[in-house]
């Protein structure tokens, strides 16, 4: 990977503004991450032995399944033991993290003769109680980066937290800047629905998405204009640091099926504050996937400062989510109200202490909507204060926090 490509220069600024109020309610919080390890004894050799150094160790990627919450902990650096993980729902504020599926499968000296989750970011728990996780492959990306593996999917069982399936993307499918971070999941309304599902990986870095058939155990990589990022967007302001990022399609979204069983697929590069959208039926087919420029639809714009990371639709309301990185919120726009602007899309929550850095968001099956925040700029760029809380995790349910605004159901 020749260069980190949202690395690009940072200065220091002040921060301004005032907390602002949110209806979304902590439900962990972290001042540093800490691990379940079989004692304190394994715990201390591995601090010893620095693979791990509790500073190095930064949550990003979060989904929810049954009483598990899993957190995703990326190999930034050197000395993060685990990088999946989970707390139980119901476990505590600041619980330790446990390694899905067992310490074995995150332990990267382990590579070379068996499969391992080198470094996720984000991970997807489908209908049919199966876990996708998109591995980069890569090992302490902002040192002395090693791609260890080509970049893979492994989806685990988890009813029995057995690994069912491995992928790994083809090697043309991946290019010399090619970064994956996110990954999608498709599963049709139907009684085959698990049987057919297609998975959507962004390539962030070199502008593509790739396209996964579980059926078929075959993968396509598609190209468009609109998968590139804005260059007139790739300026941030977060939690007192100024940077540049260069990131291009990054997050996706789906939609409820339509009447004849169909989705859209929205989409947006990170640097942008543009949404488009594709149906499913053409980026599914990969003979057409690439040279149907038409089929590929500019909804409109956000508005000036509204990139977005994470994107998700509740299907009870059919209202899309997702992150404002550089509002330290979360934003909405429900398809109903007709078009993409401005003034349809709502910043419905809010709080320059609490959501400094929203990176992921997921809405899971009782439509709650989760979020993470994580401080990421000053991770990469300046420094943590390990005597504040840094990482959190919030939710609330979809109805209570769009009461009242913008994205409210339409009757």
């Amino acid at each position: 990977m020749k260069q980190i490509h949202f690395m690009v220069l940072f200065i220091v600024v002040v921060t301004k503004g005032n907390t602002a109020s949110t209806k979304l309610k902590e439900v962990f919080s972290w001042k540093e991450l800490d691990y379940k390890y079989e004692d304190e004894l394994s715990r201390n050799i591995s601090i010893e032995n620095r693979e791990f150094v509790p500073s190095h160790n930064l949550p990003l990627g979060l989904d929810i399944w049954n009483d598990k919450v899993f957190i995703t902990v990326p190999r930034w650096k050197s000395g993060v033991p685990s990088t999946l993980n989970y707390v139980l729902k119901n476990g505590g504020k600041s619980q330790e993290l446990i390694p899905y599926p067992s310490w074995e499968f995150n332990n990267i000296s382990n590579a070379e003769n068996n499969t391992v989750i080198v470094n996720t970011f984000r991970i997807r728990a489908d209908e049919c109680d199966r876990l996708w996780v998109i591995d980069c492959g890569i090992n302490d990306i902002l040192g002395s980066a090693q791609q260890i593996s080509l970049p893979k999917i492994l989806i685990f069982d988890l009813l029995t937290d057995k690994l069912i399936r491995e992928y790994k993307l083809k090697p043309e499918s991946v290019k010399e800047d090619s970064f994956f971070a996110n990954v999608v999941v498709d599963i049709a309304d139907n009684e085959t629905g698990c049987d057919s599902a297609f998975a959507y990986i962004p390539d962030l870095g070199s502008y593509g998405l790739i396209v996964y058939s579980w059926a078929d155990n075959d993968s396509w990589r598609i190209k468009h204009h609109y998968f590139h990022f804005d260059p007139l967007a790739g300026n941030y302001h977060v939690g007192g640091v100024n940077f540049q990022w260069t990131d291009g399609i990054f997050g996706l979204a789906l939609s409820p099926p339509d009447e004849e069983g169909q989705k859209t697929l929205y989409f947006h590069p990170l640097s942008s504050t543009r949404e488009f959208a594709v149906s499913t039926n053409i980026v599914q087919n990969k003979s057409i996937a690439s040279d149907s420029y038409y089929a590929y639809k500019v909804l409109g714009s956000r508005g000036p400062n509204s990139q977005a990371t994470a994107s998700m639709v509740d299907r009870k309301s059919g209202v899309l989510f997702y992150t404002q990185v550089n509002k330290n919120g979360v934003g909405c726009w429900n398809p109903a109200s007709g078009d993409y602007s401005v003034d349809t899309n709502g910043l419905i929550a809010a709080d320059n202490i609490t959501m400094v850095f929203p990176n992921d968001l997921k809405v899971d099956r009782d439509s709650n909507l989760w979020v993470l925040t994580d401080r990421l700029p000053s991770f990469i760029y300046t420094h943590l204060d390990f005597n504040d809380t840094n990482f959190r995790v919030l939710s609330a349910p979809v109805q209570e926090i769009i009461q009242g605004t913008v994205c409210q159901e339409k009757k």
